[in-house]
């Protein structure tokens, strides 16, 4: 069995889990306090950002510091445990499979998970935008290219932190012990961000890219820029590392 063929075997099984509508859930509850706050955007012109800006900006953070971090610990965790009934992780094991393909066909699926839920916080700000820019008679919706810009830049600065919370999932095998390493990892991210080493820490890359972003934006406000050295090479180490101790660890503990 090929890796291609793994990774529809895993797609399938994704589709009966629940995972999605958690995601879905997720996203509307991300931007329903921006739409319940709109007003708060035109408080923050004196920062350089124009309300509409802000209004994506924020969104993002709340997104890219928590929401999102948080949805791909839990996904990494339903991920396991789709394979808990029935001992389905052990007939997979059973098949003439390598292991370690597996493990990365199962990352794949992770990687297709994250993009899945900024496509829904995507569809969610839209939605939100438009009923904000009805409640406000202001314009609060930004160009299409624009809004999935700054989204795939969160997507591609959490590849990283995606290969370290599948790694705490391979290596912890309860749940609830997962999960709480998980989500614990993502609190010190706003003090990381600003310090000089945050590119050693993975789970800070979303957050800080969009910091980086706002900063662009609000003409006002002084953030620390994206440098690609040594962010790039740190972080490549980082996903290469973590993906190959999962593939080396994945399954022998079944």
């Amino acid at each position: 069995m090929n890796f291609f063929s793994l990774i529809r075997i895993e797609a399938k099984k994704l589709r009966r889990s629940k995972i999605l509508w958690i995601l879905a859930a997720a996203a509307f509850l991300l931007w329903l306090p921006s739409v319940l706050k709109a007003h708060l955007n035109f408080e923050m012109q004196a920062e350089g950002i124009s309300p509409e800006h802000n209004f994506l900006i924020q969104g993002l953070l709340g997104m890219s510091w928590f929401l999102f971090p948080a949805g791909m610990v839990v996904s990494t965790v339903l991920l396991n445990l789709t394979e808990e009934t029935n001992h389905g992780i052990l007939k997979m094991l059973a098949l003439p499979i390598r292991p370690a393909l597996l493990c990365l066909a199962k990352f794949v699926i992770l990687a297709v998970l994250a993009a899945i839920l900024i496509l829904i916080s995507v569809g969610m700000y839209f939605a939100g935008g438009a009923i904000a820019s009805y409640t406000q008679d202001y314009p609060l919706l930004l160009p299409p290219l624009f809004v999935l810009r700054e989204a795939g830049l969160i997507y591609l600065a959490a590849i990283p932190m995606l290969s370290i919370f599948w790694l705490l999932s391979v290596c912890i095998r309860t749940p609830i012990f997962s999960i709480g390493v998980g989500l614990a990892s993502i609190v010190p991210s706003v003090l990381i961000i600003n310090t000089k080493a945050w590119f050693v820490y993975p789970c800070s890359y979303p957050l800080f890219v969009i910091t980086a972003e706002y900063g662009k934006l609000a003409a006002n406000l002084n953030t620390a820029p994206v440098e690609l050295v040594p962010w790039l090479p740190v972080a490549a180490g980082i996903t290469v590392l973590c993906l190959f101790i999962s593939c080396l660890r994945f399954g022998r503990s079944r």
